[in-house]
């Protein structure tokens, strides 16, 4: 199964977070409070996030988080690199050089397509659409796509 690690998901939650509070700067223990996560954690994910240049810090009695630039700004694909590295569905749709067999493998291009095609979809999505309400989307089953036809 493709997913992103646990602290990749709390990182979208403390980003969301943060980004529901634009004029405000918020202290760790606000954030993990609101966001309903441990104060370690929320740290942890706040020093990669600054480092990834997506919070700022202010340090001081009055000190906290806030993004560093606005939340239409920073895309899904951002927060998903800050914790994980760059997106790829596989290591040679990353970078070359990273299989032995990447000269013979015969669906090399292919991975390097879709991995595209993910990396575009999470880019697409910024953090102000993470603070949309969504509505249900539609699901296709398997047996619908069979029976579809391109064009």
């Amino acid at each position: 199964m493709l997913r992103v690690s646990r602290l990749t998901d709390y990182a979208t939650v403390v980003m969301t977070c943060i980004a529901g509070h634009p004029d405000d700067v918020l202290s760790t223990a606000q954030i993990a409070d609101e966001a309903r996560l441990e104060l370690p954690t929320v740290s942890k994910l706040l020093k990669s996030l600054g480092h990834a240049g997506l919070v700022e810090s202010f340090r001081g009695v009055n000190g906290g988080y806030r993004l560093a630039r606005p939340a239409s700004e920073i895309s899904l694909a951002q927060i998903i690199e800050a914790l994980e590295g760059p997106i790829g569905m596989t290591e040679c749709s990353i970078a070359e050089g990273q299989c032995d067999r990447e000269s013979q493998c015969s669906v090399r291009g292919s991975w390097q397509q879709v991995s595209s095609v993910v990396d575009g979809a999470l880019r697409a999505v910024s953090l102000t659409d993470m603070l949309k309400p969504q509505q249900p989307h539609a699901t296709v089953s398997i047996s619908e796509l069979k029976g579809r036809t391109t064009s």
